[in-house]
């Protein structure tokens, strides 16, 4: 089934459009469609994976430990969260329940997932129209720019958005915040994705 996306619309009205999407499969257990969140004219538009276990709960993107690592990272790159709108590339939490124990745990989207979800987010980055798109993450990336983007490959470039995209300076992908948290050496993983967001905060300075 084809997610229902109204043309035209603004962020309003596409958040309250996806709170009922039956694209896909996810809807049935999630607890509830998690859409973006940020000024509508926001000049960042940084779009993750898919909403966690607090995300779900909350309704709201980015708002557990992965979202608190993102916020310090952003004020060290000296990019103002008033400037940035958030989202994720799937807007419900994939999880399973494991056999002992109440705590989901989270399960990467599949391709299918990705690509039912995939108008809602080309709809909120024409309705908020930001200079530049940040992914987090590998199917962030690739909901944008192709089940072939590796992010090894690409990390912290700048890139050519997408035909169908009207971005003044582009596309940047760099690794999701979660990846940071597992990460064995955590400060040197953090040290890379901080230079990444201090790539985007000079990107954006330079437009």
């Amino acid at each position: 089934m084809a997610a229902k996306v109204p043309e035209s619309a603004d962020v309003d009205a596409l958040r309250a459009a996806a709170a009922t999407c039956t694209a896909c499969d996810l809807h049935r257990d999630a607890t509830r469609t998690v859409f973006g969140d940020g000024p509508e004219k926001a000049s960042l538009l940084v779009v993750g994976e898919q909403p966690g276990d607090r995300e779900d709960r909350d309704g709201q993107p980015f708002v557990g430990p992965a979202g608190h690592l993102l916020d310090r990272g952003f004020d060290e790159a000296g990019i103002e969260r008033h400037d940035i709108y958030l989202t994720n590339a799937v807007k419900h939490f994939k999880f399973r329940l494991p056999e002992r124990g109440k705590r989901r745990i989270h399960q990467k989207p599949n391709r299918s997932e990705v690509l039912a979800c995939q108008p809602w987010l080309l709809a909120e980055i024409r309705a908020v129209r930001p200079k530049l798109v940040l992914c987090l993450g590998a199917t962030a990336a690739q909901s944008l720019l192709g089940a072939s983007f590796r992010l090894t490959a690409h990390r912290g470039e700048l890139l050519d958005a997408p035909e169908n995209l009207d971005l003044p300076i582009g596309v940047m992908a760099t690794t999701h915040p979660s990846a940071v948290l597992r990460a064995p050496d955590r400060d040197e993983a953090y040290a890379a994705f901080l230079d990444d967001l201090v790539a985007a905060a000079k990107a954006l300075g330079a437009d």
